[in-house]
């Protein structure tokens, strides 16, 4: 990239120095041109009072030959009267030559005209007399391609003396540029934004916070790994240790019952837990797309506590549904998941003779989902972790409940999935409630 860099800018200087090269060229010969008119007027105007005798002294024309000045005097009819370097009988009528026509239509007339015998551009300027003869005054001068000749040498070094100082800055400010794209290869924390351009100042921020991003998530993904292993240890070992002792015949009739059922309670929680997993890595799938349909919510909250009726009676638990039936864009199974999930855990962690109450109901435009509890409640510390994957207020309940950890999790997935607003209200002692607002 850095080589890339530097080229690019080597061609763009090269390509500046020649060009300034030709227009400085260009600019200057158009200056020593207008200088050159300016210069043969002021001749013609010394020259205008003095007559044909003088201008036919031999010293006289040795000296405008030295000068490179030629001098002719055409008539109104356009022949030639005079011509000091001519013979003026010999030369055809000039009435259409240029700097001779515009000066019998403006009173002056200029005009450039190439000699190719020569070589050189002959500078014209005529001007018109009182008595209306055309005074005319000629000088010989290179063409710019002569010059440029003449002056090559001088621009080839000065371009390459350019181009060389444009390359010696180009590295140093490629090299500047780069520097801190370069250290972020190797230490993103140790950029000093102080000394880079502020049009990259974005750019390199993106980057940190994206790479601060792929190491949260990647701690994450390891925690997770670490969580979900210690998870399947503990009903995989103990479905391992009762097996072991029931096929080793230690274990008397009444024992292997019992050990039966404990194998058949760890199994149900192994399958819970594999469940939970399998929905949370499908929630986390970016590319995973959910089918969204018109749903009515108090129907879905309906079916979820008649589903979990028999779990509250057991715990001694009021099931309750208060609102009105409310439509939301959604999908229907995650709407069940979200709802049995939220409610579950209101069953789980409540008190014997204690209540769950589920809302469902319009609100300003929205649409609100509230799961109330008078439950154990969660202290203000843990509140806002409670939604981490296998976190647990009372670890003990909450394994000895069948509750995996995940619950809470993959609510605020799906709640994120249906770009809705959470907000969890709770107090020890009192009771929880989740609302969520579609």
């Amino acid at each position: 990239m850095k080589r890339k860099i530097n080229i690019q800018f080597m061609a763009v200087s090269a390509f500046a120095v020649i060009i300034t090269a030709i227009t400085s060229m260009l600019l200057f010969y158009n200056i020593f041109k207008n200088q050159v008119f300016d210069d043969i007027k002021a001749y013609a105007h010394v020259i205008q009072p003095l007559d044909q005798g003088f201008w036919e002294k031999p010293e006289n024309q040795k000296r405008l030959d030295q000068d490179g000045l030629r001098i002719t005097l055409v008539g109104k009819s356009g022949k030639v009267i005079y011509d000091s370097t001519a013979d003026a009988s010999s030369m055809e009528n000039h009435k259409t030559r240029p700097e001779i026509k515009e000066a019998m239509e403006k009173g002056e007339g200029t005009a450039v005209r190439w000699s190719a015998t020569s070589s050189l551009h002959t500078l014209y300027y005529a001007e018109e007399l009182d008595n209306g003869q055309i005074l005319r005054i000629g000088k010989d001068s290179e063409n710019i391609f002569r010059i440029m000749l003449n002056t090559i040498s001088i621009v080839l070094i000065l371009s390459v003396l350019v181009v060389l100082l444009c390359v010696f800055l180009s590295h140093i400010l490629t090299k500047r540029l780069l520097a801190p794209i370069e250290k972020l290869a190797t230490n993103l924390d140790g950029v000093n934004q102080d000394n880079i351009y502020d049009e990259i100042k974005p750019f390199i921020q993106t980057i940190k916070e994206q790479h601060i991003n792929i190491l949260n998530s990647a701690k994450m993904r390891q925690e997770f790994t670490a969580n979900v292993s210690h998870e399947l240890k503990t009903p995989l070992t103990a479905i391992s240790g009762y097996a072991e002792l029931i096929g080793s015949g230690m274990a008397d009739e009444k024992d292997a019952k019992r050990f039966a059922e404990e194998i058949h309670h760890s199994s149900d929680r192994l399958l819970i837990l594999i469940n939970d997993i399998i929905k949370l890595s499908e929630l986390d799938c970016e590319d995973l797309e959910f089918d969204f349909e018109q749903v009515d919510l108090y129907s879905v909250a309906q079916g979820c506590l008649d589903m979990l009726d028999v779990q509250a009676t057991k715990q001694d638990v009021t099931l309750k549904l208060e609102g009105e039936h409310c439509i939301v864009v959604a999908n229907h199974n995650l709407m069940d998941e979200l709802l049995y999930n939220l409610c579950s855990n209101a069953v789980r962690y409540n008190n014997r003779g204690g209540s769950v109450t589920v809302t469902v109901k319009p609100v300003n435009g929205r649409i609100l989902l509230s799961v109330k509890d008078t439950g154990i409640g969660i202290p203000k510390e843990h509140q806002e972790r409670v939604f981490e994957r296998f976190y647990r207020v009372d670890k003990s309940r909450s394994k000895q409940s069948g509750g995996t950890g995940l619950g809470l999790a993959i609510v605020k997935h799906i709640v994120a999935q249906h770009n809705a607003e959470m907000t969890l209200e709770s107090e020890p002692g009192k009771g929880t409630e989740i609302k969520i607002l579609f």
